[in-house]
């Protein structure tokens, strides 16, 4: 086995995966193997860079080591993932290359302080965890499924959102949500037909067909942006990213499907509580994309947005009563912005029956113990406090309830 000194110097001649160095963790580990390099050893130097290293991994909350390594090995970008992305053959030299470097790392992934016993003297060593790992067999069986990991911050992310970013040469950064809302198809309750015309567009999406654009409308607190969220959580593993702008980025819509087109992994671009002023400029940026630009939505992304409203646009009677010679021109425009969703989608306000299943099946998630009599009367009860029934109302009434008995207990 190759010893520190050796492994060292076989970093230096990285080439495809030398943007590893970047990473805070990883250039601590390599800088601790230089300083054990033969000629240049210093005891101290040796304790800091230890040290270093092992806080760098601590705080990145964190003590597996292999683990850490490995995530950063298939999340980073390198030019034979663009190679893969395209669905091109990686050059010989290059996969050689590749190959080489991943084997080195391998070893380096596993490497635990013992392997550093020699150089501490009688001080004693705070510790990490290793384990030994093939990231060469881990690493190219990923680039075969990459439709479905994905590469860069896509591998560790699934969820982002977009913001302007006026250094960025595309005029935004997409920003991975940390916590994502972890909420799932089983956890939704009611509104199954609704739900499932939403999920067999997007099965179509997945199998790299062109799916149609989603408006999900209705009242509100009816599931409408839960639904989207459960579905991207869902189907993550089938390679399926959300990300989520705003009304005020929709002008950044025609750089962003660029930007993904070219993505081997299948995204939903979310915009929640969609709605407009009749003379709004972003109006036009989403018509445009939904229909009638001269750029083609790739067959990668699709837009799924909610609203409370089925025609998106506010408009007042005092609008319908403007000066305009051609009034209904401009009347029937923003009508028609829905008319370019291929599926439109209503979530209406749970009647009681609905609204009380959902109750019940809630209560049964959060192991509430109640008869169904009692439930109902503070399902109703509550319904009122809250001005209507709805699938978020009974939610909080639940969360309430199980909160109180927590209390008692």
């Amino acid at each position: 086995m190759d010893n520190l000194e050796r492994l060292y110097q076989k970093t230096l001649v990285f080439s495809v995966f030398d943007r590893l160095q970047k990473d805070p963790v990883v250039h601590a580990f390599i800088a601790l193997m230089k300083s054990c390099d033969d000629e240049s050893q210093d005891h101290e130097d040796f304790l800091r860079c230890y040290a270093g290293f092992v806080s760098a991994l601590y705080h990145h909350n964190t003590q597996n080591w292999t683990q850490y390594l490995t995530n950063a090995v298939l999340s980073l970008e390198t030019c034979c993932i663009r190679f893969a992305a395209k669905g091109q053959e990686i050059p010989a030299l290059m996969q050689e290359t590749a190959r080489f470097e991943l084997s080195v790392l391998s070893k380096i992934a596993a490497m635990s302080p013992q392997d550093f016993a020699d150089y501490a003297g009688c001080i004693p060593l705070p510790k990490w965890e290793a384990s030994s790992i093939n990231l060469q067999s881990l690493y190219f069986e990923r680039l075969n499924k990459i439709d479905r990991f994905g590469y860069g911050v896509y591998a560790s992310y699934r969820m982002f959102r977009l913001q302007p970013d006026e250094e960025d040469e595309n005029g935004f950064s997409l920003k991975p949500v940390e916590y994502p809302d972890a909420v799932s198809l089983d956890d939704l309750i009611g509104y199954s037909l609704q739900r499932g015309q939403v999920i067999e567009n997007t099965k179509v999406l997945l199998r790299g067909k062109k799916a149609s654009n989603v408006l999900l409308y209705g009242d509100a607190g009816t599931g409408k942006s839960a639904t989207v969220k459960a579905i991207a959580n869902t189907f993550s593993e089938d390679g399926l990213r959300l990300i989520e702008l705003g009304k005020d980025e929709l002008h950044l819509l025609p750089k962003l499907l660029d930007v993904l087109s070219g993505n081997p992994l299948k995204f939903i671009l979310f915009i929640d509580d969609l709605s407009f002023q009749d003379n709004d400029d972003d109006f036009s940026a989403l018509k445009a994309v939904l229909e009638g630009s001269i750029a083609a939505r790739s067959h990668n992304t699709v837009i799924y947005a909610t609203s409370n409203r089925r025609h998106i646009v506010r408009e007042t009677f005092s609008a319908r009563e403007g000066d305009e010679v051609h009034r209904q021109d401009t009347l029937q425009e923003t009508i028609s912005l829905s008319e370019r969703f291929g599926i439109k989608v209503y979530f209406e306000k749970p009647k009681k029956d609905l609204y009380l299943e959902i109750v019940y099946g809630l209560a049964q998630q959060y192991g509430l113990s109640m008869d169904h009599e009692t439930l109902a009367l503070e399902a109703e009860r509550f319904a009122l406090r809250k001005s209507g029934r709805s699938a978020r109302a009974a939610r909080q009434l639940i969360e309430q309830l199980s909160a109180s008995v927590e209390d008692k207990e």
